[in-house]
């Protein structure tokens, strides 16, 4: 199918509307056809190559400070020489390729245009070998080579997609809101089934080329596999269904391996020297950046606590933390604010366009200096009414924000106020010294199946889960001097 008529057959898809012809006219003047480098195929596509790299280097500060970097220099330096040997071993050598760790207990990894790539510290703790996160990179820079990510992005600025349905406050909200970045944003446009084969095969190649072993990335669809189901630490991104089956990608794994006949004895897998690496990795949730005790969110490294009101539902975020009422008509939000004095926070937050002050005044909160507001803000959607904090504890500010359409804001204001006076110092010892939860690695002494294993060097988590960080079963015999896992630490 030539540029053209992908360009003609995605128009149609738009919903009627007056700017329909409109956008017609601006798509063909703007769409350009480009050769796949990774495949040769053609594709259509409206951004540049300069313009990919642009939109990963935005995205990337989204993602980063959403997400965070995982402090670890061996891990950082294992996966960004790993990559960048990959990256300038592909079909696209000269991209500036970034590699990252990400703070994140999720098993993931993902790909930006531009050459930005990205595995989670939830990933890392459940691989097992040097060549199976060689496999993960490989699929991953298959991705950036095949353009799919921009492939993606032209086909939702043509279907008028557009990437705001990525909001976290309801819809009624989202004009005041705290929005997520693009560069999250960007993780809702996903991969199709094919584009996923298509890295897959990809993935494999790049292995091959730096000496790996390809079957390793079987293994790595089987834990996938293993561990769709899990709890424990060790979640699984919903995204998954809309992937192909873990168990077919590792089935086809071996069958291109198979086809291949090529000999991997001598091929690089690099397990010990990858599992001594693990050793002290944070897994699962980290308290340190705060959590959830019921409806009291207590972050141990800030040292404060805040009580959100009762049967809301709260997301902690690691810029904001937020919750939201049952009917969806109110939300308070939590972050930090530049400012060095709550009157000067109070300030810029009133004086922003838009913005009418109904009330302001100064009183403590929890002992600490504080500073308030009533508002009433108009946007697009409507008026918006709420009532804003301001407090300095230790060398930080904080703003707690309440706020909802006007017509609901009366019936709401109460709680949110409540929930802002909440805010105070923490105290409690038992809370300001949680620890995470950290994989420790141990050489076994003598045989002994992973069962046997688990009594003798007990695991804070549960057995299943200690087994899928292995990849083994609970009954499995292992050798001795082999290295496992297990999970110690935290409460």
């Amino acid at each position: 199918m030539t540029c053209l008529a992908k360009l003609m057959t995605c128009v149609a898809k738009l919903p009627t509307r007056p700017c329909s012809g409109a956008l017609l006219v601006l798509l063909l003047s703007l769409a350009g056809c480009a050769v796949n480098p990774a495949t040769g195929e053609r594709q259509l596509v409206l951004f540049s190559e300069s313009q990919e790299i642009q939109i990963g280097e935005d995205a990337d500060q989204d993602i980063t400070a959403s997400l965070g970097i995982y402090e670890d220099e061996a891990l950082e330096t294992l996966v960004s020489d790993l990559g960048q040997r990959m990256g300038r071993a592909s079909e696209r050598p000269d991209l500036p390729w970034t590699f990252r760790v990400l703070d994140d207990p999720t098993i993931n990894a993902f790909a930006l245009p531009g050459g930005y790539i990205y595995l989670t510290r939830g990933i890392l703790a459940h691989l097992t070998s040097e060549a199976e996160v060689a496999g993960i990179l490989g699929h991953e820079i298959g991705h950036v080579t095949a353009r799919h990510g921009i492939v993606r992005l032209t086909q939702a600025q043509i279907t008028q997609l557009g990437l705001g349905a990525a909001m976290i406050l309801a819809p009624e909200l989202q004009p005041f809101g705290e929005a997520v970045g693009v560069g999250v944003q960007l993780l809702f446009l996903r991969n199709s089934r094919s584009a996923e084969r298509q890295a897959d095969e990809l993935g494999i190649e790049y292995m091959r080329n730096l000496g790996y072993d390809p079957r390793e990335l079987a293994r790595v669809f089987t834990m996938l596999a293993q561990a769709s189901g899990a709890r424990d630490g060790d979640r699984i991104p919903g995204f998954l269904s809309t992937h192909p089956d873990p168990l077919e990608r590792r089935d086809e794994v071996l069958r291109r391996v198979e086809e291949a006949g090529e000999d991997l004895s001598d091929a690089r897998i690099g397990r010990e020297e990858y599992l001594r690496l693990l050793d002290g990795l944070t897994f699962g949730e980290n308290p340190r950046d705060g959590f959830f005790r019921e409806q009291t969110f207590l972050h141990p490294e800030m040292a404060f606590r805040v009580d959100f009101p009762a049967g809301w539902q709260t997301v902690n975020a690691r810029t904001q933390v937020q919750g939201m009422s049952p009917e969806q008509d109110a939300a308070i939000v939590l972050t930090l604010v530049a400012e060095d004095a709550p009157g000067a926070g109070r300030s810029a937050f009133l004086g922003q366009a838009g913005m009418e002050t109904l009330r302001r005044w100064d009183d403590p909160v929890g002992g600490l200096p504080a500073a308030w507001a009533d508002f009433r803000a108009r946007t697009e959607q409507g008026t918006l009414q709420g009532v804003v904090l301001f407090v300095r504890h230790g060398d930080r500010t904080f703003r707690i924000l309440g706020y909802g359409p006007e017509n609901t804001w009366d019936r709401r204001r109460g709680v949110a106020h409540s929930a802002l006076l909440s805010f105070q110092a923490l105290t409690d010892p038992e809370v300001l010294g949680i620890q995470p939860r950290r994989v420790e690695i141990v050489q076994l002494p003598r045989a002994m199946t992973l069962r046997t294993f688990l009594q003798e060097y007990p695991s804070n988590a549960r057995d299943e889960t200690v087994a899928q960080i292995n990849q083994l079963e609970l009954g499995e015999e292992v050798p001795s001097g082999t290295l496992l896992k297990r999970v110690v630490g935290g409460s």
